[in-house]
């Protein structure tokens, strides 16, 4: 075989092992597993090599490296006399040949694969997994002898034992993350997103939900003041139909409790006789631990503060749940908030309504960041005050017009976005 044919074998091999190694890397675990089920020999190969990512990691490097080291050998072959004819020093000509071989190997053997193999990686290891398997076998000794080199040198060079490594948790919340964004954005595609998918992804996420997400905001808290009338309670409770109201002393930053409607209406007294301890949590807390603490402590409500101490809102265990199972109607629930698209890029909302939720919905591409949850909270970052009736902004790449305010609060907004023509 000449020395060109040699090169470039060196390279088809250096290129499928880079490729093999960034397909496993960026392979969904969770799907291969899955896909055994099938019971075809790619799958169960697959599997195979998901189960040992250690073994296939090793067996990709040493194939690579005995590639490249051909590779280099055989370029020097070619390279050095034909340099040698123009430039005298060793040096440079070592230099030189160097930086050529290193320039191709890169392009063709590291980028070029890596980019591609990582667009499918789960279609390119099935279709690849019996070449694969066959390198797997062959190279096994070598492999399987560097791990333990490596295993010896961590355990008693370092003080860290990786031998059982492989044999932790083979697939993570990342993996299974992973494989519910893939599900959901492949029947997204379809117009088609079944309700458990949706189901499981809210589950998945519901671990960094933080309460500023899920709380209801102060400004729609029903509270009176402890020395307050009864009879005002009373007329909130009909009016409002809420099934609890917060009782505080002199501000509302101060909180003590709450009083149920079944309580107040089936055995009426005094207020504090009524009253139920409420617990209080900050803002930044994450739901999934006030859901345990609702458990543990055998209780639905709580007083969400903001970093200063101050009220910023409540939140109860319905709403808390509502982060994994979606909307569940209850007494602050805003029923009528509005919605409607008047073109291709015009539209009338309520300031009430999540970001999350237009973005979904209308696809508008609103940024989000941790400093608003609402589109009314939009505006009012942006613009750093409150605006007024009828007002335009301009935040690019859309134009706001406040259709209808209450005192301190954004009620109707007209969206129009922009579009580059």
């Amino acid at each position: 075989m000449s020395a060109l044919a040699i090169i470039l074998v060196s390279l088809l091999f250096s290129a499928f092992f880079s490729g093999m190694e960034i397909a496993f890397i960026s392979s969904n675990k969770l799907r291969l597993e899955l896909e055994k089920k099938q019971g075809t020999l790619t799958s169960r190969v697959t599997s195979m090599f998901a189960r040992n990512p250690g073994q296939y990691i090793a067996t990709m490097l040493v194939g690579n490296n005995i590639a490249l080291v051909v590779y280099g050998i055989t370029m020097a072959m070619i390279l050095e006399p034909w340099l040698q004819m123009f430039i005298s020093s060793e040096f440079s000509v070592f230099l030189i040949q160097t930086v050529i071989a290193t320039i191709i190997i890169l392009i063709t053997a590291e980028f070029l694969p890596k980019a591609v193999f990582r667009l499918k990686p789960n279609l390119i290891l099935n279709a690849l997994s019996v070449p694969v398997m066959f390198f797997y076998i062959v190279l096994y000794p070598v492999s399987k002898s560097i791990i333990g080199i490596g295993n010896f040198l961590m355990k008693y060079v370092l003080g860290t034992d990786m031998s059982n490594d492989d044999k932790r948790n083979v697939f993570g919340k990342v993996d299974l993350d992973h494989f519910v964004r893939e599900s959901h954005s492949e029947l997204k595609e379809e117009n088609n997103v079944r309700s458990d998918i949706k189901l499981f992804q809210n589950a998945l996420d519901f671990s960094t939900v933080k309460l500023r997400e899920c709380m209801v905001p102060r400004p729609e808290i029903a509270a009176f003041e402890i020395n307050r009338p009864l009879e005002e309670i009373k007329q909130s409770f009909i009016e409002t139909g809420y099934a609890r109201i917060l009782i505080y002393k002199k501000t509302i930053d101060n909180i003590i409790g709450y009083i149920n409607s079944k309580d107040f209406f089936k055995n009426p007294g005094s207020i504090r006789s009524m009253l139920n301890r409420i617990i209080i949590v900050p803002e930044t807390m994450v739901a999934h631990k006030l859901l345990s603490l609702f458990i543990k402590e055998k209780k639905s409500v709580a007083v969400v503060v903001d970093e200063f101490g101050g009220t910023a809102g409540m939140v109860t265990i319905e709403d808390i749940m509502e982060e994994i199972f979606g909307e569940i109607e209850d007494e602050h629930d805003t029923v009528d908030l509005e919605e409607k698209q008047l073109s291709e890029n015009e539209y009338v909302f309520s300031g009430r309504h999540e970001i999350d939720y237009l973005n979904e919905k209308y696809n508008l591409g609103i940024p989000k960041t941790d400093d608003y949850e609402t589109l009314a909270g939009f505006i009012i970052y942006h613009h750093e005050s409150i605006p007024k009736t009828n007002q335009k902004l301009e935040i690019a790449p859309f134009t706001f017009e406040i259709l209808r305010m209450s005192r301190t609060r954004i009620e109707l907004v007209n969206i129009k976005r922009e579009v580059d023509r």
